[in-house]
């Protein structure tokens, strides 16, 4: 019996893979759909509006792979995940992760540009349109994938002999051990790398809050009361980010810690399908998030499934 049929019999693991990948890809279809038929329909796009729509298509292939990655951990499949096929589906997997990283920080920093009062020095940067956003997220993704680009020549099938050297990448799939000084700026890179997106999501929105706080103690001085329970659509659409923000905060620092443990253990496969299993709830609880407190997403189905 291989070590993927154990992961497989384990009925737990196998579910909720299918589960989070199924929910995931039918959310985030489902939003991008309405995005879609939002701009062919002619209305007006919010500065988030495009973001939004990458991070959606983002994660919807971002599942699929992930869905056909699955099939290399839960099932051996070693005539079919060739030298070529585990280069390319992994590399696109870490693309894909990569676009949902630097789409997440973009949207963080346009919320906080677009809450941002006029006098701010913020104000000068507010995008006139949204395909004003595309160059920024161009050089975040450039920034991230520079430092992963080793993967293209580590990557490889995993032998049918196996080896103590090879770190598994799939059940197929498995990355070569590089050398030490490489190993270190790699890592250094990575470590700056995450460092900056971080702080610049972290920045971003706490700079966020701060607006929020300043406005509630605004609302509270003009009327006496708590902050009125009909926000501006602009204050329900940072309250929304920053919800997501904290998730994928929370989600990152978990899947570093599990691809820590990972280490300690010896490349413990439990673990691995865990941290898979962490890494992608962000992307499939964040269309239900964007789906549930938009007003407009929500009207635009209600109507479209009247329609049928």
């Amino acid at each position: 019996m291989t070590q993927s049929s154990g992961l497989y019999r384990i009925p737990a693991l196998r579910d909720a893979f299918l589960s989070e990948i199924g929910i995931g890809i039918l959310a985030n279809t489902a939003l991008l759909v309405f995005h879609v038929f939002w701009f062919l329909l002619g209305h007006r796009p919010k500065p988030t509006d495009l973001p939004i729509a990458l991070l959606a298509l983002t994660h919807l292939l971002l599942l699929t792979v992930t869905g056909f990655i699955a099939t290399g951990v839960f099932i051996s499949l070693r005539r079919f995940w060739d030298g070529v096929t585990c280069k390319a589906v992994i590399s696109l997997h870490r693309l894909m992760r990569g676009f949902s990283i630097c789409t997440s920080c973009l949207l963080s920093v346009l919320q906080a540009i677009t809450l941002s009062p006029r006098g701010s020095p913020l104000a000068k940067f507010k995008p006139r349109s949204p395909h004003d956003s595309l160059r920024p997220l161009l050089f975040l993704c450039v920034l991230y994938m520079s430092v992963s680009s080793h993967l293209l020549v580590s990557i490889v099938a995993t032998p049918n002999w196996t080896s103590g050297d090879l770190m598994d990448a799939t059940h197929s799939c498995s990355v070569w051990p590089i050398s030490y000084w490489i190993r270190q700026m790699v890592s250094t890179l990575s470590t700056f790398r995450e460092v900056f997106l971080m702080g610049l999501l972290a920045l971003s929105s706490g700079y966020m809050v701060a607006l929020l706080c300043r406005h509630k103690r605004q609302c509270q001085r003009l009327h006496s009361t708590s902050l009125s329970p009909r926000a501006s659509p602009e204050l329900r659409a940072t309250r929304t980010i920053l919800l997501l923000m904290g998730l994928f905060m929370l989600m990152s620092i978990l899947d570093y810690i599990i691809s820590s443990s990972r280490i300690i253990w010896n490349n413990d496969q439990i673990l691995y399908c865990i941290q898979i299993f962490v890494a992608h709830t962000y992307a499939t609880v964040s269309p239900l998030v964007f789906i549930g407190t938009e007003k407009r997403i929500i009207n635009f189905f209600k109507s479209l499934w009247g329609g049928l």
